[in-house]
């Protein structure tokens, strides 16, 4: 007895080792296993390089780029998928998919089974796992590589669960060329988000990645139809479809295009892009049918304006500085117009839009008044000579006539009070832009439009002066967050410039529509730089601040076009794609133009004339000798005192009327003396002799 207990002892001791050294085996192997996984997680890079999306402010996809690696790859989750489809690919793919562990031995022995017999593969035996492993880490198919496939599909499913593994081959299966993903392919051949499918369209697009380049619906639709109908077949004997239903999605045609995917805002997905690098996904605030509107009214606008001309328009809610439209180029397809630069956010040169900041920094430090006189005459300012547009003069001016006429000298006369470099620090304080050369400093030709700027910064200037003088940083994402305020301009000034850009005659184009509807009063600027390189019009309502840019990308001339024949009129007609928002009725601000109801400080900007009243021809002065202008040039005449409408006649003969403008030209006819007169609405006369003389030749 003793004997055999001894002996059991030895087998219970002999048993309890094998036991043990079983748990060591276990053990060791869980820790390789782990270590490995360790060491060798599964590469999920493929995942992140995904196509950069843009979502309007509805979250609807607008625009969609290239992924790093050439691939349309749009991410997806599987809430937004059709559960008809899931289950269509599951039922024909991978049926045993919600239950295995990422191999199916079922299947393997099936598919060994079948290459014996037949000597080639039948079916692979792959589950929708070992799927996803190929398309994760792609290599050439062999026996070694389907081991790792094993591999990789069993770590795959040890770190996610099944609908996440599901999301991740959804988003990397091959559709067929460059197409990755269900949600692509479901753009692509069916034009649609994959949430809401068809039997047939679900049978489609579960089919399609067996075989993506066989069955490629655009070049070989008789195929991709078959690989349907067989998919629909397999659907309907495990129950899944009725026959009246299977007939009808057997009858349900292939489609046989590949459709575009939404390419609405190439330059701002761009911008967003080097804001934030990692982003893939972008939410933002653009209001898709309001862009669309902006880019065709603007491809209809360049088919009058010739070849190498451009347009770019912002559209922004100024309650919120947040961007509705973003319209980089409205032509991105010709190379001679530039459409591959972003002209919102192209420096150039601002015209005259920064008038109405300098104007309101007069108001603000009680410089002028609106109704302030200055003299609008030819004016040197130490060694700068400003001239107006056309050289046209008007004598003596209200500020307010002077910044809704856009006329240079009064504005120079302004801006020398105000000072520029005072100027360009309280633009660049609210976050503008101004480029000058390197070195310089900011000068008198800055209002005139001597510095760079973009339409982007000077949307952000005309949206502060909409909302009491505050700017604001614009926001392009719905989830940005609102940026801090800087005082641009006191509430005060910022209104009193408003109700006069408000009350700036509209283009007559405007005119011309408002007169088969309601007008809408726009408070707005028009701006021209040097050589008509630039057109500018930027104007805002109670609710909205449009800006808009014309010119050629290239910065050449557009001879003829300038911002109010040009820039202004789409500027009304993006206006007209708004819901009307009147401006709320703001205090009388404005004091009257005539100068006897002003303190006298205010009363003019600058010395008084000797007789304030008196007519006179204060260009040119009598008894002056001036240089021949070129041939078709015309000589400004410009007059001072009176009472308007003047006339004009040069040595006799009388000049088209210059209506309610102190100013008219003349087109000389040859070198020699020159006699002009003036007569004002009481009958007054004053004249002033000259002599044009030829330039002497070079010696």
């Amino acid at each position: 007895m003793a004997r055999g207990a001894r002996y059991g002892g030895m087998v219970v001791s002999g048993a309890r080792r094998g036991v043990w050294r079983s748990v060591r085996l276990l053990v060791l192997a869980a820790c390789a296993l782990l270590a490995l996984d360790h060491l060798f997680p599964p590469d999920l890079g493929r995942l992140q390089r995904v196509s950069v999306q843009l979502l309007d402010a509805d979250g609807v996809l607008m625009h969609v780029q290239l992924s790093a690696d050439g691939y349309w790859r749009l991410p997806l989750s599987l809430d937004a998928v059709d559960p008809r489809f899931v289950d269509t690919l599951v039922a024909f793919e991978d049926r045993r998919f919600w239950w295995h562990p990422g191999v199916d031995p079922l299947a393997l022995v099936r598919a060994a089974g079948q290459w014996l017999r037949h000597g080639r593969v039948v079916s692979g035996g792959s589950t929708l796992t070992m799927q996803l492993a190929r398309l994760l880490e792609p290599r050439p198919r062999t026996l070694r590589t389907k081991l790792v496939e094993i591999a990789r599909a069993l770590q795959l499913e040890w770190h996610y669960d099944k609908r996440q593994l599901l999301s991740m081959y959804l988003t990397l299966a091959p559709y067929g060329g460059n197409v990755e993903g269900l949600r692509a392919a479901s753009l692509v051949w069916l034009g649609k988000e994959p949430r809401a499918l068809s039997a047939a369209e679900a049978a489609l697009l579960a089919a399609l990645p067996q075989s993506p380049s066989r069955l490629r619906p655009d070049r070989h639709a008789r195929a991709a139809g078959l690989a349907r109908d067989k998919v629909l077949g397999r659907v309907a004997a495990h129950g899944g479809l009725a026959p009246g239903r299977l007939a009808e999605a057997l009858a349900e045609p292939v489609p046989s295009r590949r459709l575009p995917l939404p390419r609405q805002l190439p330059h701002l997905a761009a911008v967003l892009q080097r804001e934030r690098p990692a982003g893939s996904a972008f939410p933002t605030s653009v209001r898709r049918e309001l862009q669309r509107g902006v880019a065709g009214l603007a491809a209809r606008a360049l088919e009058a304006w010739g070849p190498r001309v451009n347009a770019a328009i912002l559209v922004v809610d100024h309650r919120q500085r947040r961007v509705l439209a973003y319209l980089g180029a409205a032509d991105t397809g010709d190379p001679a117009r530039g459409g591959q630069l972003d002209l919102v956010r192209a420096l150039r040169s601002p015209g005259s839009t920064l008038k109405p900041l300098v104007y309101g920094l007069g108001f603000e430090d009680g410089v002028i008044q609106p109704g302030t006189r200055i003299d609008d005459v030819p004016t040197r300012f130490g060694d700068y000579a400003p001239a107006n547009f056309q050289d046209r003069y008007h004598g003596e001016v209200s500020a307010r006539e002077a910044l809704q006429w856009s006329l240079n000298v009064p504005a120079v006369a302004v801006f020398e009070q105000v000072g520029p470099a005072r100027t360009a620090a309280r633009l660049r304080a609210a976050g503008i832009e101004l480029r000058l050369p390197a070195g310089a400093e900011p000068g008198l030709p800055l209002v005139l439009g001597g510095v760079g700027t973009r339409l982007w910064d000077l949307v952000t200037l005309y949206a502060a002066l909409a909302e009491d003088g505050e700017a604001r940083p614009l926001r392009l994402l719905a989830d940005a967050p609102e940026g801090a305020a800087v005082s641009l301009l006191s509430a005060r000034a910022a209104g009193q410039v408003a109700r006069i850009l408000e009350d700036a005659p509209p283009p007559p184009e405007a005119v011309a529509a408002e007169a088969q509807r309601e007008p809408r009063r726009i408070a707005y600027k028009t701006g021209t730089s040097y050589g008509f390189r630039d057109a500018w019009a930027i104007g805002f309502d109670g609710a909205h601040t449009v800006g808009v840019w014309v010119g050629r990308a290239d910065g050449s001339p557009s001879p003829g076009q300038f911002g109010r024949n040009t820039a202004a009129p789409l500027l009304w007609r993006v206006f007209d794609l708004l819901p009307a928002a009147p401006r709320p009725n703001a205090p009388a601000v404005a004091q009257a133009d005539a100068p006897a109801r002003l303190p006298a400080r205010w009363q003019r900007l600058g010395p008084a004339p000797a007789a304030r009243s008196a007519l006179a021809v204060s260009f040119p002065l009598d008894g002056s000798r001036l240089p021949l202008p070129p041939p078709g040039a015309e000589l400004p005449l410009v007059a001072q005192g009176g009472e308007r409408p003047l006339r004009w006649l040069v040595n006799g003969v009388p000049l088209a009327p210059a209506g309610l403008r102190r100013s008219s030209v003349w087109l000389p006819d040859g070198a020699g003396r020159v006699r002009a007169t003036v007569i004002d609405a009481r009958g007054r006369s004053a004249s002033a002799e000259f002599w044009l003389e030829r330039p002497a030749p070079w010696p």
